[in-house]
C-alpha cells in the first residue's frame, strides 16, 4: 500500500484488514492498556471489527483516521498515529500509540509532526485537539513539544478525567 506520509525513518499508511495481527498485538500492549484502555479486542475477529468500525470507517466518513506507522527500512509496523473525530469534541484530535520497543526513540514525535503538517497543508484544518490521561507524562511532554497547550480537564466517560490540549496550525 502506498504511504500517505513519509519521514526520514517512517512510512504512514492507511490501515487494512491485513493489519489484524498488529492491531491485536498493539491493543493488548501494556502501554495501550494503561493509557488508552482495554478495547475488548482479544482475538483476530475482534481486531477485524475494530478496524472496520474504527479507522476504516473514519477514512470513508471523514477523509482521515489513524494511520499505521511502519519503520521505513524494515517495513515493520511499530504504531498508530493520526486523527480521530469524536462526537464529544468540537475538533478532530491527534491520537498515537506505539509498541513499547519503539517508545522513547522519537518515532511518535516524528509521526505526529508529519500528521500535523499534513493536517495543515492537505486537510486545511486550523485547530487540532488531543486528550490524554493526566498521569500520562510521556504523551503530555510529546504534545507540548508539538506545540499543544493545555486547555482544561474534561470528562469523556463518567468518572474519567482527561486533560484537553489544543494546537492551532
Amino acid at each position: 500500500m502506498n504511504p500517505i506520509l513519509e519521514t526520514d525513518r517512517l512510512l504512514l499508511r492507511e490501515l487494512n484488514l491485513g493489519d489484524v495481527p498488529f492491531i491485536l498485538s498493539l491493543l493488548n500492549s501494556p502501554g495501550w492498556l494503561k493509557y488508552i484502555g482495554d478495547r475488548g479486542v482479544k482475538n483476530e475477529e475482534q481486531a477485524k471489527d475494530y478496524l472496520l468500525n474504527g479507522p476504516l470507517k473514519s477514512y470513508k466518513e471523514n477523509g482521515f483516521g489513524l494511520y499505521l506507522v511502519e519503520e521505513r527500512i524494515s517495513k515493520l509496523p511499530i504504531g498508530l498515529c493520526g486523527l480521530l473525530k469524536r462526537e464529544t469534541l468540537e475538533n478532530p484530535d491527534l491520537g498515537f500509540a506505539f509498541l513499547s520497543d519503539y517508545m522513547g526513540k522519537g518515532f511518535a514525535f516524528e509521526a505526529a509532526h508529519a500528521v500535523l503538517e499534513y493536517t495543515k497543508s492537505e486537510l486545511k484544518m486550523p485547530t487540532i485537539l488531543a486528550i490524554v490521561l493526566p498521569n500520562n507524562q510521556p504523551s503530555i511532554k510529546l504534545l507540548e513539544k508539538l506545540g499543544f497547550q493545555y486547555q482544561k480537564t474534561i470528562q469523556v466517560k463518567e468518572g474519567e478525567d482527561l486533560s484537553l490540549f489544543q494546537v492551532n496550525l
